[in-house]
């Protein structure tokens, strides 16, 4: 996408033809304005404002291809170096968001943002960025790139360490991390926060961890009981899972999953990586990674399907708005609602399997040569406790989510100690699911996220889990035989509802308005338990 404007001489701006669209709903929106309300020349300041963030999601695009390349191609020994360029770039990007002269064009458009609509783009950039100029300006440079630095080496320690099963090799980075997380939790922090609700605010506006522990409470138990019965009851074997499928087939297959269900690739790529992942380099670079198990066909399959529903979401979001608030996702409890749309209310339905049982035979000719439309779906909904969060069902798959937002918040607040940490997790792994990690690699190191610096992420996956299963029962109201579309190979019904209620909107409306608006009514765990009830009990 070129930039949206061009600079000429005197440092004035002109618009470039391709712009038209966007001038237009800022030049309807400008007409709307009583004249009392117009300033001297609001419009002009906020296109430059708008131009500095703009420039600012160059520099940090660029960020993000370098991070992109740490994950799938980068050499180990360029780690060092990585995290050097990764770092400088980041304090760039910080830089450039919160210059003083920010400041300055906020405050000329005092006013003028309270007579557009809120919600709309101009009304909601406007609020939106005065918001996060205010929240970054209290992070030091030196912090933002330390934490940047401490990512790129964070993520390879973690990496090796998996490698080796050696959690003693990680440790030291996770120090670090932690301590590095802690400082930006501090000094973001609004009154009545603790560090840990303002890092979780960085991924969940709003979010408040006293109600999430409630509601997670409940969920849990819900789950055990749930769980309880359907282990109680005669299961299906699924033997044609203990099988080895040829990589190669599974690449096929996976880019064929993506391409169907709507993911553009002349707008991303799919690659593979040690833990699957989605980035977006530009409003037409959308880049999806899933991993392969020869032993475990699932793991590449709702792995795909995960990450290419991440990315319909990217590839929604308006084009126009890259950059700023209206071009950019609501909160990731809301991303997480997409890919789990995708991966589990989607992709392990009957109809889906309708669709795909002769795709799986031609894959695998001689592993799925005759199978069954009721088989796939019966190897695809096994419930069983397990040690690996990526590859649970979907069932026990929170129980997993409610152990880590238990210990981060307590590494966060020093309760707990990084000494500690691989017998606690082991221990509430125990007490939550009903299994013990046998190692480290299987235990406290098989996510990258702490790695990352990610504190406060883990959460979003399960209210995503909570927002997919209401969105698409709306969705089944809305559409005239979802299923059937579905069981057709016909994704584009539930696409285009997806992108008119979610993608369309960016962030111009918080999560809880997004779902309210989208389904009526405000989040609740009814739709997910019933979900799950029906497909797993059925």
């Amino acid at each position: 996408m070129p930039s949206r404007f061009e600079r000429i001489d005197a440092g004035l701006m002109r618009w470039r033809a391709d712009d038209i669209p966007w001038m237009m709903v800022s030049m309807f929106s400008l007409a709307a304005l009583p004249p009392e309300s117009i300033m001297t020349n609001p419009q002009k300041t906020f296109e430059v404002l708008c131009q500095q963030f703009r420039d600012a999601s160059l520099i940090e695009s660029a960020a993000e291809l370098l991070e992109w390349d740490e994950r799938t191609g980068m050499p180990s020994g360029g780690g060092d170096f990585r995290a050097r360029q990764v770092s400088h770039l980041r304090g760039l990007v910080h830089e450039k968001k919160t210059s003083p002269k920010i400041e300055g064009w906020l405050s000329e458009l005092d006013g003028w943002d309270e007579a557009v609509e809120p919600n709309e783009p101009i009304g909601a950039t406007i609020r939106l960025l005065r918001k996060d100029f205010e929240k970054q300006r209290k992070l030091p440079q030196d912090l933002v790139e330390a934490i940047a630095s401490a990512t790129v080496r964070g993520q390879g320690s973690w990496e090796r360490a998996r490698r080796a099963d050696d959690y003693s090799q990680f440790q030291p980075a996770l120090d670090e991390m932690i301590s590095l997380q802690r400082q930006a939790g501090q000094t973001i922090a609004e009154p009545g926060q603790t560090p840990y609700e303002a890092l979780l605010n960085e991924y969940e506006p709003g979010a408040k961890v006293d109600h999430l522990t409630q509601v997670f409470a409940d969920l849990r138990k819900d789950l055990v009981a749930l769980v309880d019965e359907i282990q109680g009851r005669p299961r299906k074997a699924a033997p044609l899972l203990d099988q080895k499928f040829p990589v190669a087939a599974q690449k096929s297959l996976s880019r064929k999953l993506a391409e169907a269900i709507g993911f553009d690739f002349e707008r991303g790529r799919l690659d593979e990586t040690s833990h699957p992942f989605c980035t977006t380099l530009g409003p037409s670079d959308c880049r999806i990674l899933t991993r392969y198990e020869e032993s475990f066909l699932p793991t590449s399959i709702f792995g795909t399907l995960h990450e290419a529903g991440h990315g319909l979401y990217e590839q929604g979001l308006p084009q126009d708005w890259y950059g700023l608030p209206p071009g950019q996702y609501a909160s990731l409890g809301i991303h997480e609602s997409q890919s789990r749309l995708w991966e589990n209310l989607v992709g392990r339905s009957h109809a889906f399997w309708q669709h795909f049982t002769p795709l799986m035979r031609s894959t695998f000719p001689s592993l799925l040569g005759d199978v069954t439309t009721d088989q796939l779906h019966t190897m695809f909904h096994q419930v069983q406790p397990s040690l690996i969060r990526v590859e649970a069902d979907e069932v026990t798959y929170n129980l997993h989510i409610l152990v880590r937002f238990e210990l981060e918040q307590a590494l966060v607040s020093g309760d707990l100690a990084t000494d500690d940490l691989p017998t606690a997790w082991a221990d509430l792994y125990e007490s939550t699911i009903g299994i013990r990690p046998p190692s480290a690699a299987d235990g406290v190191l098989q996510d990258v996220h702490w790695s990352a610096g990610l504190f406060g992420y883990f959460p979003t996956y399960t209210l995503g889990n909570l927002v997919s299963a209401q969105l698409f029962d709306s969705a089944q109201s809305a559409i005239s035989d979802l299923d059937g579309s579905i069981a057709k190979g016909e994704f584009g019904p539930l696409l285009d509802w997806l992108r008119a209620n979610i993608h369309c909107h960016g962030r111009n409306f918080t999560p809880d308005e997004l779902v309210q608006n989208a389904t009526g009514r405000p989040l609740s765990a009814g739709p997910l338990m019933g979900s799950l009830r029906g497909r797993y009990l059925d």
